[in-house]
């Protein structure tokens, strides 16, 4: 009896200890720098918006916050990373469209994107651009949509990668427009966009950001967004919806995330600050000026936001039959 009584004792006092040492660490953070992993290579939306709010961040939470490519496996190399990082805030991920659809694509994922990650703020959505080299023989979706039904197989598409919302969005234009189109995958959209530039392959979906240049320049040609309703910046451009593939509504994403067993205290005041960055001006002007939608909310929010995301797209995976290669 006595020795149980011991042995509850020391585990009270350990319990006690931790909470006291987690407290301690909640009420200093932060302390150090803090370093964002973006899961893709520089160059693309989801690098685009981590740093744009980069030096409004560091300077809101005090410390500074260093960004970190670590792009692989449609973004999951990154993902495992930060949930298999220490929970302690220091270490962060650009969550991003990826976490709402790789369990469905991989066989086997090293980490569980709805269990071992802390969504921690949802902090804007921007719509995918169906975008063309300018060779392509066709101005509108229609005229596309006509020309690969009549050579199914001859025209390659660039993605930024399996399992991105890229590569979901002309897989699922596929889906509900019966053609076909050679997939060619690359390790982001920098790649993926100079094939394309390159006419080595003739059409891709990208994130609307990265591409305004391309598009306003005439060096690729854009047919249409997949939002449900126009953008500001090219306010002439369709929807894929009012262009005739009714019901074609595709947004990507973007926002922070930390290890799942972070303290609370901690990922509510990354969401504060995150929250407070995304309300200055001068922030909100540089991600709508580039298409996006700024967005604030809860950590709760944002993790029921991404499991309606896993549920959204497991069936369009399974009746498409994407598999990550």
């Amino acid at each position: 009896m006595n020795h149980i009584g011991l042995h509850q004792i020391k585990w009270i006092v350990s319990a006690a200890l931790l909470s006291i040492a987690t407290l301690a660490s909640a009420q200093s953070f932060p302390n150090r720098s803090i370093t964002i992993l973006v899961p893709y290579p520089p160059g693309g939306m989801i690098d685009l918006v981590a740093r744009l709010i980069q030096p409004a961040l560091q300077k809101e939470i005090g410390q500074p916050v260093v960004i970190e490519n670590r792009s692989g496996a449609g973004g999951n190399v990154g993902a495992e990373a930060v949930a298999r990082a220490p929970a302690d805030g220091y270490t962060l991920l650009l969550a991003n469209p990826s976490l709402g659809n790789s369990a469905h694509m991989y066989a086997k994922l090293n980490y569980r994107p709805l269990q071992d990650l802390a969504y921690v703020g949802l902090y804007g959505k921007v719509p995918n651009v169906w975008l063309v080299h300018p060779g392509f023989p066709a101005q509108s979706v229609r005229d596309a949509v006509t020309v690969l039904r009549a050579a199914p197989g001859k025209f390659n598409y660039a993605s930024n990668g399996y399992g991105t919302s890229p590569q979901l969005s002309m897989e699922l234009m596929k889906d509900m427009t019966r053609t076909f189109v050679l997939h060619i995958p690359f390790r982001g959209s920098g790649p993926a966009t100079a094939s394309l530039l390159a006419n080595e392959t003739q059409l891709m979906f990208d994130n609307l950001p990265p591409q305004v240049g391309n598009i306003k320049s005439g060096k690729l040609r854009a047919l249409g967004v997949t939002s449900l309703k126009r953008t500001s910046i090219f306010p002439d451009l369709p929807t894929l919806d009012e262009a005739g593939i009714k019901g074609y509504e595709v947004t990507a994403w973007f926002g922070l995330a930390a290890p799942a067993a972070t303290p609370r205290d901690i990922v509510l005041r990354i969401n504060a600050a995150l929250n407070k960055v995304t309300q200055q001006p001068e922030v909100r002007e540089q991600l709508t000026s580039r298409g996006a939608e700024v967005l604030q909310g809860t950590p709760e929010q944002f993790a029921a936001f991404v499991k309606a995301e896993h549920d959204k797209w497991g069936p369009v995976i399974k009746r498409a039959g994407i598999v990550a290669e």
